[in-house]
């Protein structure tokens, strides 16, 4: 087994509890890391035998589209996406994280892991 793992990924959306937040948008940042077999693609050297990064990066920017007022649901549906897609992978392990969250003070983010076995 091994991990493939996608750090840092960015995005402005329009999540948020409040309306304001839905209206303004904001910049989250997605952590994902995926459990996988890796021996017959480090093997074969082809693309067909691994998780495509580019696909994985596909589904996470559509469901970043997706309006959401909780990290945790933003977090639950890429990873819903992920498993129907994916159904060979091991356990997957999202981030999701607010920039600057309004919590009233300086935050510089708000995080959420969730994982999916």
């Amino acid at each position: 087994m091994g991990k493939i793992s996608l750090e840092g990924m960015e995005f402005f959306a329009h999540h948020g509890v409040w309306d304001e937040e839905q209206k303004v948008g904001n910049r989250y940042i997605i952590d994902l890391h995926i459990e996988a077999d890796l021996e017959k693609s480090g093997v074969t050297d082809h693309l067909e035998d691994t998780l495509d990064y580019g696909k994985i990066y596909g589904i996470v920017a559509e469901e970043m589209r997706i309006s959401s007022r909780l990290l945790e649901n933003i977090g639950h549906r890429v990873l819903s996406r992920l498993r129907a897609e994916f159904p060979e992978a091991g356990k997957m392990t999202i981030e999701v994280s607010k920039c600057n969250p309004p919590v009233g003070g300086i935050v510089k983010r708000s995080k959420i892991t969730l994982e999916n076995h």
